[in-house]
């Protein structure tokens, strides 16, 4: 039995898939490689990926999520995407800004707008209290 058919694979491989990361034996792990364990046995090793890769796995999943290019959706939609694509840190990625605008259909500009809004409209909200 490989790795890759341990019961702990089947369990991980939709969240690894889901970052965009490869399982792959433990013997073939690398320094930066994560190495899962089972009962204190290692028996497999997860290859995460690159930040700029991850983002372009995230805009391809959010693609399928919503069934067509995310350059086709609405702007209320757009602007829930990035929102979205804020909280998971895709504009901490060097040219994540950039990758996001292309994949929406907009200009950096835009993108840059529609985080100032979200911070604009969070500021504006009156706190209530128990927030």
């Amino acid at each position: 039995m490989t790795a890759l058919d341990h019961a702990l694979a089947q369990a991980v491989k939709p969240l690894v898939d889901a970052m965009g990361g490869v399982l792959i034996e433990p013997g073939e792990a690398a320094a930066d490689d994560v190495i899962l364990s089972w009962e204190g046995e290692e028996v497999l090793a997860v290859r995460l990926p690159q930040l700029a890769d991850s983002l372009d796995h995230i805009l391809a999943a959010l693609e399928r999520q919503h069934g067509r290019p995310l350059a086709e959706l609405d702007r209320r939609t757009k602007q829930s995407i990035v929102r979205t694509l804020e909280s998971r840190g895709a504009f901490s990625v060097r040219h994540g800004v950039e990758t996001v605008a292309g994949a929406l259909g907009v200009s950096r500009f835009t993108v840059y707008n529609y985080l100032n809004r979200e911070t604009t409209e969070r500021k504006a909200k009156p706190q209530v209290e128990g927030d």
